[in-house]
């Protein structure tokens, strides 16, 4: 696990969402108690059916929800950055998972105990109702996914995880390989890497090693099933000025 960072210039935790977006009282209460923490690439931050001891609410880089099969295979059910936190079932009250969380893009993150957590929803304020809407958020963007990867095709898959992907980043340039990119969408490499030859094709994307630059938002938006739109659309919804939008 990687270890609380002390430093007297650190990053602040208000590029976190749900932090930036809490009344100066109940910031000000949690601060002290608030740890940075990295959160370094492919890292299993919890397996299924653990205990789950800290919220964290990243400030950079994604973590993805999965879920693994008996026979090795894997999909992601949701994905998470700055907008929000991990570690959910601690204030839903099933005190675990079955999905475990995986870091997708290297950040870091702000880590609150599970006892500190609990004393401030019960407080009823801000920050209970501000976890209940990304809660909501996420169940959206969890029932989305489901729906997209039954009915839509790899192509319209892959054109709504990178536009999500990008919403939770500052940057217009993907540090993943087709491999990953296979297993967070379930399907085989193969398919994802004659899905990227298309986009290239087309000039909506770049490929490298081990990178995909966006190149043409607006056309990768109009080839992306309506998935994307709806989950994107609920996000702002409840938690507005949350996702990097451009």
């Amino acid at each position: 696990m990687p270890k609380a960072l002390k430093d007297t210039k650190l990053p602040s935790p208000k590029l976190n969402h749900i932090l930036a977006s809490l009344p100066a009282a109940d910031y000000e209460r949690i601060l002290p108690d608030l740890k940075l923490i990295d959160m370094p690439l492919g890292w299993t931050m919890s397996e299924s059916g653990d205990h789950i001891n800290y919220l964290d609410f990243p400030i950079s880089g994604i973590v993805s929800l999965m879920y693994s099969l008996e026979d090795g295979s894997t999909s992601e059910t949701a994905l998470v950055g700055s907008e929000g936190m991990i570690g959910i079932s601690i204030y839903m009250g099933g005190e675990s998972m079955p999905s475990s969380t995986e870091v997708q893009t290297a950040g870091q993150a702000y880590r609150l105990s599970r006892k500190l957590m609990k004393r401030e929803f019960a407080l009823g304020g801000e920050l209970q109702h501000l976890s209940l809407l990304f809660a909501q958020a996420l169940i959206c963007q969890t029932s989305q996914t489901a729906v997209c990867n039954q009915h839509h095709s790899v192509d319209q898959q892959m054109c709504r995880w990178m536009l999500m992907s990008l919403d939770r980043l500052k940057t217009d340039e993907l540090l993943i390989t087709q491999e990953s990119v296979g297993r967070l969408l379930g399907v085989r490499r193969e398919s994802v890497t004659q899905v990227v030859s298309l986009l290239q094709k087309d000039d909506l994307i770049e490929r490298g090693r081990g990178r995909i630059k966006i190149l043409d938002r607006v056309k990768l938006e109009k080839r992306a099933c309506e998935c994307y739109a709806a989950v994107r659309d609920e996000y702002e919804r409840l938690l507005p000025g949350s996702l990097n939008l451009k």
